[in-house]
């Protein structure tokens, strides 16, 4: 189990995909609910519909035991029970779809912890995890939209309840719409309540929606929620995500080698556009196995690049001036954060490399010490890399009364007269993936070159 940064910059979004349909054995009815139990299937996952593609359905995207394992959603599930007071309960809602204008919805993004303890990808839904009377085992309910041939017509395929037993490994299930019958008793019996619904805009989930309603089928539940007993799961749920797994390492990796490799790739061509460049680098991360882009991507020529979070996309590149890409593909529901900057013609001018050079070199410096032995937290990496960066910086001849804004690390120059005429308004950054390990560093995005002579070679 290890420890990841986007250059010394702890990851935080680690979502999931079911690698396979797994069927387990009954489970004992422990809250006298009227929901469904699991069963042993009847027939193969490969002969169903789902949600979501699964191995089964899927061979061509999902290969057996790539990904995520049911055996490793179960083991998150019970770490997360192990962390409960006895007989406590946490609750989690899925996202929801989200829509631009009228009809037309943006594609769709499972809120990241639900995701990660159920590797379920459709909206309304709600699980709970309740620890038992013992502390010794745990309960897994999820409550899912049922299927609906007149429904699914129009939206697409539903998992529904079955495949919530057979499939994703509940121990207990229901209709999401059955939600007050259904969740009400388990709420009222729990000892402690960890959920951080309550404090959510009541447009974010089906389940804050659910409890903004005052009607009478609501009011016992949200009563309830919002008593004492309930306390904020958040905490609990970073503890349980912190360290990430070797499956997880695995799913990062493949991430930032197919996005690395994309970037190399681009840095071959000459662009003329800020918005080509973009959408290149999004069709090569998919077309090396990504899902999608993991982010909207920062294309910014010349001094768009001081621009921290500039996202238009929408000017030329020129020659004599550089372009500073941050992008990066997803995989599995796992992400890679990646920023390069590089000479638009192919070539560094002399001040360019320097500068260039001056980050480069203090990133390499962060790089080496993310490292479990190096006992070093975030907020003294940083100051490492500011430290690194006001060297080089006077090195060059900078007057350090003039603050630079430092952050992954990166210089944006202003273009006054406050700092040497040949370096005003550049803006470069450099950014990799890092998982930390006991003695060495893994860097999870080499295939990105960075290297002065490696990314002029490229264009030879």
């Amino acid at each position: 189990m290890q420890s990841c940064v986007h250059a010394f910059k702890q990851c935080t979004r680690s979502l999931t995909l079911p690698s396979a349909a797994s069927i387990t054995k009954w489970s004992l009815r422990r809250w006298g609910l009227p929901a469904q139990l699991r069963r042993y299937a009847s027939v193969s996952a490969a002969e169903l519909l789902f949600g979501q593609p699964l191995h089964e359905t899927h061979p061509h995207l999902l290969k057996a035991g790539e990904r995520i394992t049911a055996l490793e959603y179960a083991q998150r599930r019970s770490k997360l029970a192990t962390k409960l007071p006895k007989n406590a309960i946490a609750i989690l809602a899925a996202s929801e779809i989200k829509y631009r204008s009228g009809a037309v919805f943006y594609d769709f993004h499972q809120d990241s912890n639900f995701f990660y303890l159920t590797g379920f990808n459709e909206p309304e839904a709600v699980a709970v995890i309740g620890k038992s009377l013992d502390g010794d085992d745990h309960t897994f309910h999820l409550f899912v939209r049922e299927k609906d041939a007149k429904a699914e017509r129009w939206d697409g395929v539903r998992s529904g309840t079955r495949a919530a037993l057979d499939v994703f490994n509940a121990d207990e299930t229901g209709d999401i719409n059955q939600i007050s019958s259904l969740l009400t008793p388990i709420v009222k019996e729990a000892s402690k309540i960890y959920t951080d619904l309550i404090s959510e805009p009541k447009n974010k989930s089906f389940f804050s929606r659910f409890l903004s309603d005052q009607s009478p089928k609501t009011e016992g539940l949200a009563s309830v929620l919002k008593s004492s007993n309930v306390l904020p799961l958040k905490n609990v749920i970073n503890e349980v995500r912190n360290l990430k797994s070797d499956g997880e390492i695995a799913n990062m990796r493949k991430a930032g080698q197919a996005s690395g490799r994309a970037y190399t790739e681009a840095m071959r061509q000459s662009w003329r556009e800020e918005k080509d460049l973009a959408a290149y680098l999004d069709y090569r991360f998919r077309m090396r196995g990504c899902d999608c882009s993991a982010y909207i991507p920062v294309v910014a020529g010349g001094q768009n690049a001081s621009i921290i979070h500039y996202t238009q996309n929408d000017h030329l590149l020129k020659d004599g001036q550089m372009v500073l890409v941050d992008a990066g593909g997803e995989y599995g529901g796992y992400i890679t954060d990646i920023t390069r900057t590089w000479p638009i013609s192919g070539t560094f001018t002399p001040p360019q490399k320097d500068l260039y050079n001056a980050v480069l070199t203090t990133e390499r410096q962060c790089i080496s010490l993310c490292r479990a032995n190096a006992n070093l937290s975030l907020d003294e990496l940083h100051d490492i890399a500011e430290s690194a960066l006001e060297d080089q910086l006077k090195q060059l001849g900078f007057d350090l009364s003039a603050n630079c804004v430092t952050i992954e690390p990166g210089l944006y120059i202003p273009n006054t007269e406050a700092y040497p005429a040949h370096f005003r308004g550049m803006g470069i950054r450099i950014e990799d993936s890092v998982c930390v390990q006991e003695e060495h560093p893994l860097v999870l995005t080499t295939e990105a070159v960075k290297e002065v002579d490696d990314i002029q070679a490229l264009r030879n």
